[in-house]
């Protein structure tokens, strides 16, 4: 389940935006480096887009998927080198819609 979206949104195939923000633990920031340079995690039905903030560690990404467990699985490959959070997202015109 996603939260924040009840069960008769999800897996309804449409492609739903989340945004990951994630930060570099110190004593992994060599092997965050590696990872970038040698083999990314890509997970099938998951498109990403990444940002990271110059000499901090810290970022996000703006991922869609149609599927919540892709979303977990690309959150997953690399929790083993930083602290991150995963949330649904949208845009202003589908909230503004939503409050009306």
């Amino acid at each position: 389940m996603v939260a924040g979206l009840p069960q008769s949104e999800q897996n309804s195939g449409e492609r739903l935006k989340y945004m990951t923000t994630w930060t570099i633990r110190p004593e992994n920031t060599q092997a965050v480096i590696k990872r970038l340079k040698d083999a990314d995690a890509k997970i099938p039905g998951v498109k990403m887009t990444r940002y990271h903030e110059m000499g901090t560690g810290r970022g996000f990404s703006l991922v869609e998927s149609d599927d919540p467990v892709a979303v977990t699985k690309l959150a997953l490959a690399w929790s083993d080198l930083v602290d991150r959070k995963t949330v649904p997202v949208v845009e202003d015109a589908d909230i503004a819609a939503a409050l009306k």
